[in-house]
């Protein structure tokens, strides 16, 4: 080989070296902190406004304040579905939860499929990338072993796998029989007596603090403001004093004790050095509760109309915040319309990894993360709430939004036989007060195509 022909190869060689080297940074997290820890915080129950930093005048939420106060703000964000665990699915595997096959809550009962085994969940994608993954709270995704915690892809889990407990009993009884539903993995044990919020704290600080080369992640779903409202003794005494509505206080208090919770958490990382290698997200799994088990409310959805059981904005406008100090934009806010699947591309997009799932409806928001001038990556958003003709649906693009069967528990009366289609402009009518469908029959045209393309693709799976 000639020296001219020797160089040129090894300019070929170096050229594709380099090369190589960009690709494979693009797909890698940022360089200032590779393979970050995530912690999802999801609580439950909580109205769309309820936190000081979403314009609350009479709680005392500090950590959910911190994190905006060192990270971005979402005024847009919202819940997969309206119901407990549809929105759980939607998070955990990215998909539409009908599309999981979890259009309505999972019944109490261990005969129940659940999220199907064979859903890509967030923690099998983390945890076939090498984090240490654990679930702590509330889980409400099966009872069988293949669709408990430790089956879809958490190392370890701590907490209840049906929809509430009594936070010291440890028993759910709502529907009868009585049930205890405390479990270590897949052990039930009994910790009769005990705070399940201290509990939760103590699991979740114990596997944080573990000794590993392997990052962690943290689904850490808080069963809290949901009923039954057990509120800590601090902060029972706190609201008695301020706050006259009894519903309220009730609510209030159990909120504030959430909000001390998730700040053990953030504060051990930080005595722990880890803050600036992790990331974490905080959302509640969808709008409040008006049933009788919490005195019929206690939540501000503010001017939202609807609730928890409803697709109008007071059931799916969340609030959201995601910090990860010196990574990404500190005290910052993002009105693009972004919702909870997003979650799941968006902390790969951040880990370097790729969803093995094969159909996501989520998409990253990195980009929105990282700048308000980024545009939302959805055309519309979707939700289908149940099955057959009279599950609730509704399709939102742009300001436009469409539901069809809508239903509002906070004003059941409120909906007559020309509402079955329900259409509003979001930007002229915030409170979706007033239906325009027989103003607008090509929008309300246009919006019911999405939804019939979107329910053939779900009922052919």
């Amino acid at each position: 080989m000639s020296l001219i022909s020797r160089f040129a190869l090894i300019l070929f060689c170096q050229f594709f070296l380099f090369a190589a080297a960009r690709t494979s940074a693009a797909d890698q997290p940022p360089a200032s902190a590779k393979r970050p820890n995530v912690i999802v915080f999801y609580t439950d129950d909580q109205g769309s406004l309820d936190a000081n930093c979403y314009g609350s005048q009479d709680l005392v939420t500090p950590t959910i304040d911190g994190l905006a106060a060192t990270g971005v703000r979402f005024t847009q964000m919202y819940a997969p579905s309206a119901i407990c665990s549809s929105s759980r699915a939607g998070l955990m595997t990215g998909r539409f939860p009908a599309r999981a096959g979890v259009a309505h809550n999972i019944r109490d009962t261990e005969e129940t499929e659940g999220l199907p085994h064979s859903e890509i969940t967030i923690a099998d994608m983390l945890h076939d990338a090498g984090y240490r993954t654990a679930h702590i709270g509330k889980w409400h995704l099966g009872h069988r072993a293949e669709t408990r915690p430790n089956g879809q892809g958490f190392d370890f889990s701590f907490g209840h796998m049906q929809g509430c407990i009594d936070n010291y009993s440890h028993f759910f009884y709502w529907n009868g029989p009585n049930r205890h539903d405390l479990w270590l993995n897949d052990r039930e044990i009994h910790r009769d007596g005990e705070y399940f919020g201290d509990l939760m704290r103590d699991y979740c600080k114990q596997f944080i603090s573990e000794k590993s080369e392997q990052p962690f992640f943290v689904y850490m779903a808080i069963n809290w403001p949901h009923y039954p409202l057990q509120g800590s003794k601090k902060w029972r005494e706190h609201y008695a004093e301020r706050i006259a509505d009894p519903n309220r206080q009730r609510y209030a208090a159990l909120l504030s004790t959430a909000d001390e919770l998730m700040g053990d958490i953030v504060n051990h990382i930080d005595s722990l050095g880890l803050r600036e290698n992790t990331l974490i997200v905080y959302q509640s799994d969808h709008g409040h509760s008006v049933e009788e088990r919490t005195f019929g409310g206690g939540g501000n959805p503010g001017p939202y109309r609807g609730c928890k059981a409803s697709l109008f904005e007071g059931g799916l406008r969340i609030p959201s915040v995601v910090s990860w100090p010196g990574t990404i934009p500190a005290n910052e806010t993002r009105d693009q319309a972004v919702f909870g699947c997003d979650w799941l591309p968006t902390i790969a997009d951040y880990v370097g990894c790729k969803p093995a799932a094969e159909k996501l409806d989520g998409k990253s928001i990195r980009s929105v993360i990282e700048s308000k001038d980024s545009e939302s990556p959805h055309d519309h958003l979707y939700w289908l709430l149940g099955r057959g003709p009279q599950a609730q649906w509704a399709v939102r693009q742009g300001d436009w939004k469409l539901l069809g069967n809508p239903k509002d528990p906070r004003q059941p009366n409120s909906l007559g036989k020309d509402d079955d289609l329900f259409l509003v402009h979001l930007s002229d009518d915030i409170s979706e007060a007033k239906n325009v469908a027989a103003l607008h029959p090509d929008k309300v045209e246009q919006l019911q195509a999405i939804h019939t393309q979107y329910l053939a693709e779900i009922e052919g799976r």
